[in-house]
């Protein structure tokens, strides 16, 4: 990769069946091809040398002493064969095997008749067919080797034997003939063996490089769905790699921008890794930096025993490990709550059942009627929180349905406004979109019922004070649900704490009305927040969009 561009973990290596198929070298593979291309070159060498000294040397050389006319001719047309042979190798037609068979076939024709021409045996051309044998036999992987080494052999034979025929040779010369053939046999089999084991190293590299093919792709399928994010850096500080998460941490990447630096991405980062280069391995423990405005805890791990070749660099937002946190307190003390109801529900039960028999007696004074009636609201309030806590033990129990949303919130606003004793057009539906969601109706009914409550206890009451809206939400599969008022807003500093069960600022109220709605939420598959505006903010209900029923 070059320096100017920085690799998305986010996008994994694509690594079909067919391109594990095609990493393992095949029968006739491109390395094949152009070895055949060099020996060829080399025929055409060796021929070129014939050709050259019998037009330089004349009578003075061994080379076609019986005949050098003959000699000359053959040996040019050694060269044009050899020259010929580059065609069909670059058309790669027909296949390799035929053509290694077409030129070591004449190979030894030329070879032989150049032998024959210049004395036979003892010239010692003969020896030319070693090279040849040895070539072929690496470049066919061993498979033609002892063909090629037999074909030689018979030809050599035939050669003496015509030559003894018909000419004064001596017989004796068999056995150099017996030697040659030999030495055509243990070099086709030396070839043989290094070819196998040639075949056996491409396999291996070949295995290895599908296994390490597939251990890329594993990493990076855990590297791009890990929670934390991962930037890999290079001495200079340039981004080489990242995951989604460090993109989302660091701000998205522009792919024509000639470098991306981690000066200009997050330059408090890019301070605390040159201070953790100074520093000795014992001392490098995680930091925490603010990127974006977010706390993010930092562990750097160097490339390699040098940290100043480059890092790859772990980010941890510690909002939502924070968030991990409390949610997990959260859960406990939900279980926890919910026991306690169980326990406190049945004496509840008896003193509320224990002070309106109190307050049917006669003849009562005014104090003991108001200290009963303090009784019997307060016990009113418990039953509430108790009611609350159990419903919330239960809100895993969600049936989903699909349905169009318009036509539940108009039903929901006639309702409410009739139990709630309101005029009409206090509340007001602005329906931008027509959808249909996923979700338990009686759980939205309790969110929205929680939602506009707050909003009715804090509105001015007046004509539109609450609205509800319905619009896109922030991917195209959701749906957004907005609770809009016109009161005060909530206060800064208890914004932190609204979704936190038991706190409340109103005096008769449980504390568990938002934490219920959101986890309430959360078991539809839905997300419930508060969004700061200039207005005063509202609260947003996003939730799974669906074809529409």
């Amino acid at each position: 990769m070059g320096p100017d561009a920085s690799r998305d973990l986010s996008s994994p290596l694509e690594l079909s069946p067919a391109g594990l198929a095609a990493a393992v070298p095949s029968q006739f593979s491109v390395s094949h091809w152009g070895s055949l291309r060099f020996f060829n070159a080399y025929r055409v060498a060796v021929a070129l040398l014939m050709f050259a000294a019998a037009g330089s040397f004349g009578d003075t050389t061994f080379l076609g002493a019986a005949d050098r006319a003959a000699f000359f001719s053959l040996s040019f047309g050694y060269v044009l064969f050899g020259l010929f042979c580059f065609v069909p190798a670059r058309l790669r037609r027909p296949d390799l095997d035929w053509q290694l068979t077409v030129q070591v076939t004449g190979d030894i024709v030329f070879i032989v008749s150049m032998m024959h021409l210049s004395g036979g045996i003892v010239s010692g051309v003969g020896l030319l067919l070693l090279a040849v044998l040895a070539g072929a036999g690496l470049i066919s992987r061993g498979r033609l080797t002892l063909f090629y080494a037999s074909l030689a052999s018979i030809a050599v034979l035939l050669q003496h034997t015509y030559q003894v025929l018909a000419s004064d040779a001596v017989g004796s010369q068999y056995i150099q003939a017996g030697f040659l053939s030999t030495g055509f046999f243990a070099t086709a089999w030396v070839a043989h063996v290094l070819a196998s084991y040639t075949v056996q190293s491409e396999r291996l590299a070949a295995q290895r490089e599908v296994d390490l093919a597939n251990m890329a792709e594993v990493n990076q399928l855990v590297i791009r769905d890990m929670d934390t994010g991962v930037v890999v850096i290079d001495a200079e500080g340039r981004i080489r790699s990242r995951n989604a998460k460090a993109e989302s941490l660091l701000g998205p990447f522009d792919s024509d921008q000639v470098e991306n630096t981690l000066r200009n991405r997050a330059p408090a980062l890019a301070g605390r890794i040159a201070r953790w280069r100074e520093k000795s391995a014992a001392d490098r423990e995680p930091a925490t930096t603010l990127i974006a405005g977010k706390p993010v805890s930092v562990r750097f791990v160097p490339v390699g025993r040098d940290a100043s070749v480059g890092a790859v660099l772990f980010l941890e937002d510690l909002t939502r490990v924070q968030a991990q946190a409390r949610q997990m307190k959260l859960a406990s003390l939900g279980r926890l709550t919910a026991n306690i109801a169980h326990e406190i529900r049945n004496p509840l039960s008896a003193i509320s059942h224990a002070t309106e028999l109190l307050q049917e007696e006669t003849g009562l004074n005014d104090t003991a009627s108001r200290l009963l009636s303090i009784i019997h609201d307060n016990t009113q309030r418990l039953d509430r929180m108790v009611q609350d806590v159990l419903k919330l033990n239960r809100r895993d129990r969600a049936h989903t349905e699909h349905f169009s949303v318009a036509d539940f919130l108009r039903t929901f606003a006639q309702q409410f406004c009739s139990i709630e004793r309101i005029d009409v057009q206090v509340l007001r539906l602005e329906i931008a979109l027509e959808a249909a969601v996923s979700f338990d109706r009686s759980h939205l009914n309790q969110v929205m019922w929680n939602l506009c409550r707050n909003a009715l206890r804090y509105c001015r009451g007046l004509p539109g004070s609450i609205v509800v809206r319905v619009d896109h939400g922030a991917r195209a599969d959701r749906v957004r649900l907005s609770v809009i008022d016109d009161g005060p807003g909530i206060a800064a500093q208890y914004r932190v704490h609204l979704f936190e069960p038991f706190f409340t600022t109103v005096a008769t109220g449980t504390g568990l009305g938002l934490y219920i709605a959101r986890e309430v939420c959360e078991a539809n598959g839905a997300s419930l927040e508060y969004v700061e505006s200039a207005a005063g903010g509202h609260f947003c209900v996003e939730c799974r969009r669906v074809e529409p029923v």
